[in-house]
């Protein structure tokens, strides 16, 4: 079976709308079995790309954001953001970022953040004026600080294929993460700065200390996540693990996790997990086939012949990555072109760190693009409007987000200072 009918295989699922896991796994099999080689080999492959000890941390991280969502954090981080700049114009577009770049530090999924704070953005932004096309736009586009401000499910996983250390991962990603929040407050500026009738109510100093009370318990999780993490007294594993803990004590305190919302948290972490799982799996097959093709050979010597400049090979590997983050879920395009980059980007000088970050922002910029982008079907059903119009409202905040991702791709200090200020 030729590597053109594989390839046309798991386009034509794709484009059926076959699930990303299913989608690998049937072709994947079929050449197994045209190759002569026995369905245990394609266990074992399988078995062996998920069997990855920084892998751990994904489950654990994926109940943190699914115990944060229960716990009602999203709702006290609004609160507060709204309260300490309600009176400004546009507040809500500014508080849409705030709360996702807060509640980012809890939650390592754009779809759990677009899930979790749409439910309670949208709504409010309507309800003030603000034109639902940009509330979706704003609200789609903010969730995509989940995956690149620490901690990062996406970051777990390239740190595990890369070799390079996840606690000196998540340091690199957060100056990006905060030029990703200030490039869409500058959008939110622009968009709105005629729009003097979207202003919240007056400041009050009693409602901000009244809400900024309640938002102390919920800002100890990245305090004891990060803090542990680059302070050398946790393994990324064990952060997940205390901060979904500490994170659950809190929405028991909070009476709004009971005992009865055990069993949908650990059903939700659990379905979370099993996909992530399916997709790496089918995503290491499909890896251990293209390598025996020596298709990773052939695509190092095409680029070392088109280029011999690191950052137009930068720049081709973004077009690539927005390619493939807006067909491929991100976990799956992570896995297999990891090991086929890495190595071509070494051999440019290229950062591993450097080259990880740019991969995950490109990967969450194909979120919010057609066809696939997962965060636009998420969307669609929270804001009740079509998949089409979700994306026309992201249309405005993908510029900043691509001048950003620029910015990162040619001035490698950008991610690399905080891990070297910090011995990482």
């Amino acid at each position: 079976m030729s590597m053109v009918l594989l390839g046309a295989a798991i386009a034509a699922l794709l484009l059926l709308r076959v699930p990303v896991a299913f989608a690998l796994l049937g072709p994947c099999l079929t050449y197994v079995s045209f190759e002569g080689y026995s369905a245990g080999l394609s266990v074992r492959q399988a078995t062996e790309a998920v069997n990855s000890f920084p892998l751990l941390a994904v489950p654990l991280f994926i109940l943190l954001g699914v115990v944060a969502n229960h716990a009602g954090i999203a709702d006290r981080l609004f609160d507060f953001a709204l309260a300490a700049i309600g009176r400004v114009r546009g507040s809500l577009g500014y508080v849409n970022i705030g709360v996702s770049l807060g509640f980012s530090w809890m939650s390592g999924s754009a779809l759990a953040d677009a899930a979790g704070l749409g439910k309670v953005e949208v709504p409010a932004m309507t309800r003030n004026g603000y034109p639902p096309r940009f509330a979706v736009g704003i609200s789609a586009a903010s969730s995509l600080l989940g995956p690149v401000m620490p901690p990062s499910i996406p970051a777990v996983v390239y740190a595990g294929i890369a070799g390079v250390s996840t606690g000196a991962l998540f340091a690199a990603s957060v100056t990006p993460a905060f030029l990703m929040a200030m490039g869409l407050a500058a959008a939110v500026y622009f968009l709105l700065r005629r729009r003097s009738d979207l202003r919240g109510e007056p400041f009050s100093w009693e409602v901000l200390r009244r809400t900024g009370v309640r938002v102390i318990g919920p800002l100890g999780a990245p305090v004891i996540i990060l803090g542990g993490i680059l302070g050398g007294w946790f393994t990324p594993t064990e952060a997940a693990a205390v901060g979904a803990a500490y994170v659950l004590v809190l929405g028991a305190a909070y009476r709004r996790i009971t005992w009865r919302d055990l069993f949908p948290i650990a059903k939700e972490t659990a379905a979370t997990t099993a996909s992530i799982t399916l997709i790496v799996g089918a995503s290491g097959l499909l890896a251990w086939i293209l390598a025996r093709e020596r298709v990773p050979q052939h695509i190092s010597e095409t680029m070392l012949g088109l280029t011999d400049n690191a950052l137009v090979f930068l720049l081709l590997v973004n077009v690539l990555m927005i390619l493939l983050g807006a067909i491929l879920e991100g976990i799956s395009v992570l896995v297999i072109t990891v090991p086929i980059l890495l190595p071509i980007a070494a051999e440019f000088g290229v950062d591993p760190m450097h080259f990880g970050v740019i991969i995950i922002m490109n990967l969450m910029i194909g979120l919010l693009t057609p066809p696939i982008g997962a965060v636009l079907y998420v969307m669609s059903p929270v804001a009740k409007v079509p998949v089409h119009e979700v994306f026309r409202g992201t249309l405005p905040f993908l510029l900043p987000l691509l001048i950003v991702l620029m910015l990162v791709t040619f001035i490698p200090g950008i991610v690399t200072f905080l891990p070297r200020l910090l011995g990482l």
